[in-house]
């Protein structure tokens, strides 16, 4: 989908997604001490919201600019700075210490591109947390796209990552890479979860 088609998307519903944070971007993101993040393709910014409200200085970025409207425009929204721009393009102003992507579903060459992206804006020291609908999800679980095209498994989002990592001349520690389950009110949701960080 396009930018048009997601401002469509997001201006049909009160509210596209849940309010919490993906419970995966949690997991993960409470234990870190808090500094300065980015929500890559953070749609109407629930992890972002979620982030600010722990301490942490927080760009949202998406392409649709009825998202970022709708997220700015939430209880908290003031302590996120809202950016509608492309993740496969946008560079931040400054690194970051934190980078999450939650169901940023590419084909391969405009994965890569959003991948790069993310690396690239990490400091070195930080992490990036990155959930995707899994492959198998089609077959296996609920929810989701239903074109493998845009479906990585975790082996793949991994792979990415240290090609980002070669490309700018960053060090990338892939520290967990597996599918995981996702309880849905209609079943079971299989997920990637990719967690790395950037060395140097």
């Amino acid at each position: 989908m396009d930018a048009a088609a997601w401002d469509t998307k997001y201006a049909a519903a009160e509210l596209l997604w849940s309010v919490g944070p993906n419970r995966f971007v949690a997991e993960e993101c409470a234990p870190l001490t808090p500094g300065t993040a980015v929500d890559l393709a953070a749609g109407e910014g629930r992890n972002a919201l979620w982030l600010a409200s722990l301490g942490w200085r927080v760009t949202a970025v998406d392409f649709s600019g009825v998202a970022i409207a709708r997220g700015s425009a939430l209880p908290g929204a003031d302590a996120v700075t809202w950016v509608v721009d492309d993740a496969t393009t946008w560079r931040p102003p400054s690194r970051v210490d934190l980078v999450v992507a939650a169901y940023l579903q590419l084909p391969t060459p405009d994965l890569a591109a959003a991948v790069d992206t993310a690396v690239d804006a990490l400091a070195p020291g930080g992490t990036l947390v990155w959930v995707a609908h899994d492959r198998s999800n089609v077959e296996h679980g609920v929810g989701g796209p239903r074109d493998p095209a845009v479906l990585p498994t975790a082996t793949e989002l991994a792979a990415e990552l240290s090609a980002a990592g070669r490309r700018l001349g960053a060090e990338v520690e892939v520290r967990r890479a597996e599918r995981v389950e996702r309880p849905t009110d209609g079943g079971t949701a299989l997920d990637c979860l990719v967690v790395a960080g950037r060395l140097s």
